[in-house]
C-alpha cells in the first residue's frame, strides 16, 4: 500500500515561499529588489489582500510596512487584534515598477500564488485593498448575489 506524506500548513507555506521567491514567470522581479510573499498567522481567521508592494515593502521584503501598514496596525490595535494574529498579502508578489498598478498579465502570473495561499490559510474573512485585488478576488469566487 502506498504511502502520502501530509504535508503542514508551515510546510506548504514554506514550499510556495520558496517557489515565490524564485518567480520569473512576469516581468516584475526584474525591477524589484525584494519578493513579498506574504506573512501572518497560517491559522488566521482574517486575511488583507492588498494590490501589491510598495517602496518599503521592496526594500525590507515584508507586506504593509510604509505608512499604510502602520496605519493598518492602529486599525487592527483598535478592534483588539495584532499583526501576528492575522495574515497580509498581495495579488502581485513584486513592487511594479515607480509604484504603477499591478497589469493583468502580471496578476494572472501571481495569481495562483495567492489562491494557494488562501487553500492553505482558509481566513474566515478576506478583506481586499484596492480595486485590483478586489476584482480578482470577486473573480475567482463562485458567487451569486442574488
Amino acid at each position: 500500500m502506498e504511502q502520502f506524506e501530509v504535508m503542514s500548513k508551515r510546510e506548504l507555506m514554506d514550499e510556495l515561499i520558496a517557489e515565490i521567491k524564485v518567480c520569473r514567470k512576469c516581468r516584475l522581479w526584474s525591477s524589484a529588489k525584494s519578493p513579498v510573499p506574504g506573512e501572518g498567522s497560517l491559522d488566521a481567521l482574517l486575511m488583507f489582500i492588498g494590490e501589491a508592494p510598495g517602496y518599503w515593502e521592496d526594500i525590507e521584503g515584508h507586506p504593509f510596512v510604509g505608512a499604510a501598514g502602520k496605519l493598518l496596525d492602529k486599525l487592527l490595535t483598535s478592534i483588539g487584534l495584532k499583526r501576528n494574529e492575522v495574515f497580509m498579502g498581495n495579488i502581485v508578489n513584486h513592487r511594479p515598477p515607480g509604484n504603477r498598478d499591478p497589469r493583468m498579465d502580471e496578476i494572472e502570473s501571481c495569481g495562483p500564488y495567492l489562491d494557494r495561499q488562501i487553500q492553505i490559510i482558509r481566513p474566515g474573512i478576506i478583506v481586499t485593498l484596492g480595486r485590483y485585488s478586489a476584482k480578482y478576488v470577486l473573480s475567482q469566487a463562485n458567487v451569486d448575489f442574488t
